[in-house]
Order: structure tokens, then sequence, then C-alpha cells
């Protein structure tokens, strides 16, 4: 019986084309638990390193994407600051799979439709590794932060409460 292909996502995609190295992880998963504390917990890893892509919009440039670890809050005015806005807010979920072609639990900060300003946590700088989402539900890659920063022209700062 022939082994079932796995599907590449465009996130994947990129980092095979770019030649960054990256390690997948596969999970299963359900509606009720797309959270960063059930990944890590699928994963046997600490929460710490698994970091959820936050949407948000700021009343000067636009959408933005913010990558934070999954055990953290996003300081809406220290990603306003950061970015050139004076206010930002979340992307409603209804708009998130149009703006970005990614759906929630899946939204990985490389391939989306279009290269937002992207922010990463200062925290991820010092770590060799960091977990995001690879653009599907039940899929994540473990990369270096430096590597996916410069492949979606990002910048490190503070962004958690």
């Amino acid at each position: 019986m022939a082994k079932k292909k796995q599907v590449k996502t465009n996130a994947i995609r990129l980092l095979e084309q770019k030649k960054i190295a990256y390690i997948e992880h596969e999970y299963a998963w359900d509606d009720n638990h797309l959270s960063a504390s059930s990944v890590a917990e699928q994963l046997s890893e600490n929460e710490e390193r698994i970091y959820k892509t936050l949407v948000a919009v700021g009343n000067k440039t636009g959408t933005i994407v913010a990558v934070i670890p999954g055990n953290k809050e996003l300081d809406l005015k220290k990603l306003a600051k950061v970015s050139g806005n004076k206010k930002v807010e979340m992307l409603h979920l209804k708009e998130l799979e149009a703006t970005t072609g990614y759906i929630r639990g899946g939204c990985s900060p490389i391939g989306m439709k279009k290269l937002f300003p992207t922010y990463f946590e200062q925290a991820a700088k010092s770590q060799e590794t960091i977990i995001v989402s690879a653009g599907k539900r039940g899929l994540q890659m473990e990369l270096s932060p430096q590597d996916l920063c410069v492949l979606v022209k990002g910048m490190f700062a503070e962004l958690v409460l």
C-alpha cells in the first residue's frame, strides 16, 4: 500500500525554497484545543517554546503580525509603538483567512498572502529554536528565530505584558 504523501504548506515550501533548516512536528488536534498550551502538551514541549502568530491592525500601517510565546499575552500598546501606530487592535477572526490565507490554529508567520510587517517577541532571540505553526492545524515547525525573522523581514521587540 502506498504511503500517504504529506501535503506541503506554503510555509514549508518557502523554508525549503530558501534552504532553511526546520523540523516538522505533527500532532492530533480538535477545535476545542487550539491553544498554545494544548499544542505544548501534544508535543511534550514547554509552552514558552511554542510561539503563537497573532494578526492585528494598526491605524496607520494596516495589518501587522506579532509572534509571541504561547504562555504570554500581547501588549497592544507596545505593538503600536514599535510598529509606528497610535492604536492597534486585533484583526477580527472572520477576516483572518481572507487577510492571511490561514485559519485560526493554523496561522503561520511564513507564507501569508502578503508580507506584512512582522514583530517577534525579544525573548525569541535568546532561544536556539522556537516552534511556530507550519500553516495548518496539527502541524508545527521548529526553526531558528533568526532565520524566521530574516525570512519574513521582521524585527525583534518587546511585545508582551
